[in-house]
């Protein structure tokens, strides 16, 4: 990733910009999660999605384990410069617990 491009991205104290990750196909919503520096460059460099885990601490690439993988067809960033949108061709279920979309709750 370009240094100029890092620049533009205002990351928090915590070092991490929120992501949402959206089907290009469908439109759908897939996930949130959080990026940091360090996966927002494997992210662009692969092509596919990785993020920062909050609760480990650590990098993770989406699908690693499951095999549910996410293409990345493009990465937009909000008029503030603080929140990523990463449309995806999903490569199975993007949630942990096997739905489609980790928004699959009504209130």
């Amino acid at each position: 990733m370009t240094d100029s491009f890092a620049s533009q991205i205002s990351f928090d104290e915590a070092g991490l910009v929120p992501a949402i990750v959206q089907d290009d196909a469908t439109g759908e919503v897939l996930m949130l999660a959080y990026m940091n520096y360090d996966s927002l460059s494997k992210t662009i460099e692969s092509g596919e999605t990785w993020f920062w885990s909050r609760s480990r601490r650590e990098l993770w690439h989406k699908g690693e384990t499951s095999g549910n993988t996410q293409r990345v067809v493009s990465i937009s960033v909000d008029c503030d410069n603080d929140t990523l949108l990463i449309r995806v061709e999903p490569r199975g279920p993007a949630c942990h617990t096997g739905a489609r979309t980790c928004f699959f709750r009504s209130i």
